[in-house]
């Protein structure tokens, strides 16, 4: 079941993650500042466009109608192409979503495709009628996972994002109750990336969420490997093992 700010994934190993939802006030946030870099682009355009005016003389030369199709292709490119240019090139943020520190990721948590970005973007057509967002705005406020049109229609959620780098794991090097098991070996990638994705994670989470999940991942990384673990080791001391000993096996690298 999902909170109003938070989203709950389980994985095909039947182990619940947690996502904190952006609101819409981050939202908002990245909105603005992607507004103002398309603003830039724009003025940006029309000022080589002014400084080049005589290389663009032959403009003059092309009929009505095809200019008028310009004067809505050109615009059209720059607000619609931006977000979906940025959100399939970065995996899901536009210059605002990096800033405003969130990422635009499918329900089921994994990154969304060029078409679904293409597809999400395209519905801002409607979202933002009657000019101010207010269809958009008005569907987030209407839904648990402040969702937009199209985020219905792409099958996507915006939620806080930190990546690895910023999180800083707190590891403890100094743990060896992991002996080398071979056993280990029947984990799969999968495996490890689940174990990272938790280990990287953790402190966002609740303190009972947090060792709800570590012992959940711990009994499903016990039962696959058939091995035990150390009397008196933690389930985040156990996973940091876990995680460093596939990293050190070939078939990880």
């Amino acid at each position: 079941m999902q909170s109003s700010d938070r989203l709950n994934i389980e994985t095909p190993e039947q182990i619940a993650l947690e996502l904190p939802l952006a609101g819409i006030g981050s939202r908002f946030l990245a909105l603005v500042l992607d507004s103002l870099l398309q603003v830039v682009a724009f003025l940006g355009l029309l000022l080589v466009i002014y400084l080049f005016r005589e290389a663009f003389s032959f403009i003059s030369y092309i009929p009505d109608v095809l200019g008028s199709v310009l004067m809505i292709v050109v615009p059209f490119c720059i607000y619609w192409g931006y977000f979906a240019f940025f959100e399939i090139i970065w995996q899901g943020q536009s210059p605002g979503k990096r800033v405003a520190g969130i990422r635009v990721i499918k329900q089921t948590g994994r990154p969304m495709t060029a078409i679904e970005a293409i597809g999400r973007n395209l519905m801002r057509a409607i979202d933002i009628l009657p000019g101010t967002y207010a269809v958009g705005l008005i569907c987030m406020i209407c839904n648990k996972q402040n969702k937009r049109l199209g985020d219905y229609v792409a099958g996507t959620v915006v939620v806080h994002d930190k990546s690895i780098e910023t999180v800083h794991p707190d590891w403890g090097l100094g743990t060896a109750g992991l002996a080398r098991h071979p056993e280990m070996r029947k984990l799969s990638p999968e495996d490890l990336v689940l174990v990272e994705t938790y280990l990287s994670r953790r402190y966002e989470l609740e303190l009972t969420v947090r060792e709800s999940t570590a012992h959940q991942i711990v009994a499903m990384i016990l039962q696959k490997a058939g091995i035990e673990k150390t009397p008196g080791q933690s389930d985040d001391d156990f996973l940091e093992e876990v995680a460093r000993q596939l990293r050190d096996t070939a078939s990880f690298r």
